[in-house]
């Protein structure tokens, strides 16, 4: 038994200790907002936030971040779309497919919380492990400019 602290609830979750974090979130929290894209930790699909700093979920195995440390989802983001991202995401209508966008959401909001006025630097710099294979780019840094003027 591990107890995970995800999205602000501690849970005491039955999984093997190599379970990655990604299958502990979908298939036993059932918090299906976070995606495999890869599973080698190269296309952000399915990033995270451990105690506010982005992480790749599909290789992080659940016992890494059992000790006390937060875990937060897109779903943990905010119950009702009231993020400044996830408002700027809408506005701006940055999802095409959209598998991408809760992992790229995800960075977006740790960029913010760290660098509330980022640059077009700062902004390729953070999201550059986020692949969106709709090719998304320029809405993507529009929108966290826009997220940025309304956080």
């Amino acid at each position: 038994m591990l107890t995970l602290n995800i999205n602000g609830k501690d849970q005491e979750l039955d999984v093997p200790a190599d379970m990655p974090l990604l299958w502990v979130l979908r298939d036993v929290a059932h918090l299906t907002g976070t995606k495999f894209g890869c599973g080698m930790a190269q296309c952000g699909a399915c990033t995270v936030h451990i105690d506010g700093t982005p992480l790749r979920s599909c290789i992080t195995p659940a016992t890494a971040v059992a000790h006390g440390q937060k875990i937060l989802t897109i779903e943990g983001l905010s119950i009702d779309g009231s993020h400044p991202v996830q408002q700027a995401w809408a506005e701006l209508d940055v999802v095409q497919c959209g598998y991408c966008q809760s992992g790229q959401i995800m960075s977006a909001a740790a960029l913010l919380a760290k660098i509330p006025q980022p640059t077009d630097s700062d902004i390729d710099q953070a999201l550059s492990g986020n692949i969106c294979r709709c090719g998304t780019y320029p809405r993507i840094r529009a929108a966290v400019k826009r997220a940025a003027q309304l956080g």
